[in-house]
């Protein structure tokens, strides 16, 4: 017979699991008894339980497998709740598990207890209560199952105290091999009919198009057809972003020099398109046709309908387009490289800027040339994330970690810290407003107690900045978003990490490479200039992109 609460160890070990991040509490004691014992999973303490998810959830984003995170009852539990959201939005397979009182029998009455499970169900693909120890097998076979399957999200499941304590012969389940279905070949001939025919195709890469052999199969296609295409937030990477026919991301909702080129093309090819995104085009009657490659169907609302669906694995069906297209002579693609080229332009008028406090473009800039093409940054959220979407050019997939689902913030420093763990000898910085910093900025401790190499990047306004950008395109008042900051040198020096503050734009430059080429976990304290956001990002480029 084995305990129930080793089992469950067990279970997880046979799927792989490398770390568990978390706040133990002492409904999970018993777990974490037996998790002392395992000598192929690391328990990774962290400083609240919202950093341990969002860390689990970037493990699971790296490595496609489920990142696995634990808290306690209660107040654990909703600590857990905005990762959860995050990774379920985000396409992050994770298991969150929540321990709970006595089930069968308590003495306590309500102390603590929330229907977890019920909270978890909207947020989740799969949330159960674990109410006997021979069915644990069954129960963490299946979270990982739907954690990882597409699209991948969020697990849940309750172990209470009693249940883990009691005594099973049940044994742990081996993982099925399952692979995903592939598109239907009338559909594929369809896909390719409609690409043959149009005179100016383009591509959309999305959230569903993030996967290794997929970027593989599109960067073939790509090289083949000469079609141009484009990234959402979330399908930045997916193909190198200096190839030639790259035209942009869409990170403004409107009006950018990226939505001239798709408003040049007569036919677009949308890849892995996510309805938790801001959709790069909205269709109409009559309007531009759309192909929809995904592995789900597509949710249709009033601004998405599209005229043909090639469903099934995406690096399949792009592989089998590819087989099959013969490039047109007649296609032309001039108006969308034109767009790109202005977009270019603009840029080059802007990351020159040397003022002080730091212009956006100019922090955009150097950072992407401090960066080797495999370095990960990690931004938390702010209205620096449209400057880095639109003007860092991603070398590689998921060497840009955004947030533009759930777009919390708070998740940058936790994010950077799984990165650093899951690939130690590539460099990780973490980019974060002051607000989004300070939300987690506790797991400083987590990151120094840990050893890891990581660069911390405030870029300091004092304010709420996207909210503060949001109100000047509203026409408001500068009202109720501003506050005051610590000393971010002393406070990382506080942590036991290495702290530096940027006096001028000539500096920055020099900080970031001494961060990147010593050990340790690095903060930067950079005063940043936001005070054009309005005039560039809201009318500026608008003007500019118009006369294209």
């Amino acid at each position: 017979m084995t305990k129930a609460s080793d089992l469950f160890i067990q279970c997880l070990e046979e799927e792989g699991c490398e770390y568990i991040f978390g706040v133990p509490g002492e409904e999970n004691l018993d777990m974490l008894d037996s998790l002392s014992r395992s000598t192929k999973i690391r328990l990774i303490l962290t400083r609240h339980e919202q950093g341990a998810g969002f860390m689990a959830a970037t493990y699971g984003r790296h490595t496609g497998r489920t990142g696995v995170c634990m808290a306690t009852l209660g107040p654990g539990a909703t600590n857990l709740v905005t990762a959860a959201a995050y990774a379920q939005l985000g396409g992050m397979p994770i298991l969150m598990v929540t321990g709970q009182k006595p089930i069968k029998k308590s003495k306590q009455g309500r102390f603590q207890i929330l229907d977890v499970v019920d909270m978890m169900r909207p947020i989740t693909k799969f949330t159960h209560q674990l109410a006997s120890a021979d069915n644990i097998p069954s129960r963490v076979r299946e979270a990982y199952r739907l954690a990882e399957e597409e699209k991948p999200g969020a697990t849940h499941l309750e172990f209470p105290e009693d249940v883990a304590d009691e005594q099973t012969d049940s044994t742990p389940l081996k993982p099925s091999s399952a692979r995903r279905p592939s598109a239907e070949a009338k559909a594929v001939r369809a896909a390719v009919t409609m690409l043959e025919q149009a005179n100016s195709p383009i591509l959309v890469i999305g959230a569903g198009a993030n996967r290794k052999m997929t970027g593989r199969m599109l960067l073939q296609f790509v090289e083949k057809t000469g079609i141009p295409f484009l990234t959402t937030q979330l399908g930045k990477g997916v193909i190198d972003e200096t190839h030639p026919k790259f035209v942009g991301c869409a990170a403004l909702s409107a009006g950018d020099f990226v939505h001239r080129a798709i408003e040049a093309a007569d036919l677009i090819v949308n890849i892995g398109h996510d309805v938790i995104e801001k959709p790069p085009f909205f269709m109409r009657n009559g309007g531009c046709p759309v192909i929809h490659v995904s592995t789900r169907t597509a949710e249709v609302d009033p601004v998405y309908f599209p005229n043909l669906e090639v469903i099934g694995d995406i690096a399949n069906a792009i592989w089998q387009i590819k087989e099959d297209i013969v490039p047109s002579a007649g296609w032309t693609f001039d108006r969308m490289l034109a767009a790109r080229r202005a977009e270019l332009a603009h840029a080059a008028t802007l990351d020159g800027d040397a003022r002080f406090p730091i212009f956006p473009p100019y922090l955009v800039r150097q950072v992407r040339e401090a960066m080797p093409s495999d370095g990960i940054i990690c931004l938390d959220n702010g209205v620096y994330k449209i400057w880095f979407a639109r003007n860092y050019p991603a070398r590689r997939q998921n060497t840009v970690l955004l947030d533009n689902a759930l777009a919390t913030m708070g998740a940058g420093l936790p994010s950077a810290m799984a990165s650093a763990m899951v690939y130690p000898d590539r460099k990780v910085m973490a980019i974060c407003g002051d607000g989004g910093f300070m939300m987690n900025s506790q797991e400083m401790e987590t990151a120094v107690r840990l050893g890891l190499n990581i660069t911390v990047l405030i870029l300091n306004d004092s304010s709420y900045g996207m909210i503060r950008w949001k109100q000047a395109n509203m026409g408001f008042a500068d009202w109720g978003l501003t506050y005051g900051n610590p000393d971010f040198v002393k406070y990382a020096e506080s942590y036991g990490a290495i702290g530096h503050r940027v006096d001028s734009a000539e500096h920055l430059p020099d900080v970031l490479r001494h961060t990147l080429a010593t050990p340790g976990v690095h903060l930067v304290d950079c005063p940043v200039d936001y005070s054009e956001n309005d005039q560039i990002l809201n009318k500026e480029i608008k003007a500019l992109s118009a006369k294209i």
